[in-house]
C-alpha cells in the first residue's frame, strides 16, 4: 500500500512541476512577444544610409569572380582532403 502512495505522491509532484514549467513558458512567450510588438510600435525602422558606390552592372554580379572561385574550390579540395585521412 505504500508503494500505491509513494506513486501518487511522485506522479502528483510530476504533475505540479510540469504544470509551474508550462506556465513559466507560457508567460516568456506572452511576455517577449509584446516587449517585441512594443519596441516595433516605438522604434523607428533604420533607413538605408547610401554609401555613395556606383551599383555593379547587371552581368558583373550575375558572376562570380574568378579568384573568389579559385579560393572556394581550394577550400572545398582541402576539406576533402583531410576529412579522408
Amino acid at each position: 500500500m505504500q508503494d500505491q502512495e509513494l506513486l501518487q505522491d511522485g506522479l502528483a509532484l510530476m504533475a505540479l512541476g510540469m504544470g509551474v514549467v508550462f506556465v513559466f513558458l507560457a508567460i516568456l512567450v506572452v511576455s517577449v512577444t509584446l516587449m517585441s510588438k512594443l519596441i516595433g510600435r516605438f522604434q523607428p525602422v533604420p533607413v538605408a544610409a547610401d554609401t555613395g558606390r556606383k551599383s555593379r552592372s547587371s552581368s558583373e554580379s550575375s558572376s562570380p569572380d574568378d579568384e573568389v572561385v579559385a579560393i572556394i574550390s581550394a577550400a572545398v579540395h582541402r576539406y576533402r582532403s583531410t576529412r579522408r585521412s
